[in-house]
């Protein structure tokens, strides 16, 4: 009996392409699926102070192009190769409800949120739960072939009203 070579675990992960099992469905985040160069205004909630931020997020298909999976990797002059991935996401597509499931986890900060995603005007909604339990939403909006902006809020009153702790803009790379 032969053995079949295994594929390597990146092999494994990645896919070249959407299934074609639900080929609307998939574009939500396929079309975001690339290398985007992002800036953007983050809010320290305990000193109220916004600070600035860039790096670099990379989207692919994953499972078999059944979900789609990012990284953020920051440039840090203390990381021995001088860039750090520092977050994750991924986002499943699920039939059953209709809508993407998204789990977020930032080994670093500490932050490991769940949400759900659904289509909001011309962009993207997530709604859920981060770390501390509280309620947060992040928006894609403005979404074109080459730039999108992001924002991020969270609610301190289960959502009566809503504060703004990030804002993002990006740019394709490719």
């Amino acid at each position: 009996m032969t053995a079949t070579p295994t594929p390597r675990f990146s092999e494994a992960l990645v896919a070249s392409e959407a299934t074609q099992k639900y080929p609307e469905r998939m574009k939500r985040f396929g079309r975001l699926v690339g290398s985007w160069a992002v800036t953007g205004t983050r809010l320290n909630e305990a000193t109220g102070e916004w600070s600035e931020r860039s790096f670099v997020w990379q989207m692919e298909f994953i499972l078999d192009g059944r979900a789609v999976q990012d990284i953020e990797i920051e440039t840090r002059l203390s990381h021995p190769t001088g860039d750090e991935t520092v977050a994750t996401a991924i986002r499943v597509y699920d039939p059953l409800a209709g809508a993407w499931r998204v789990s977020y986890f930032s080994p670093l900060t500490g932050e490991y949120c769940h949400l759900v995603a659904t289509p909001y005007r011309y962009g993207i909604r997530q709604d859920g739960t981060r770390t501390d339990g509280k309620p947060i939403r992040w928006n894609f909006t403005s979404i074109t072939a080459t730039s999108y902006r992001w924002e991020g809020w969270v609610s301190s009153d289960e959502g009566v009203t809503w504060l703004l702790i990030e804002h993002n803009e990006a740019t394709r790379i490719h």
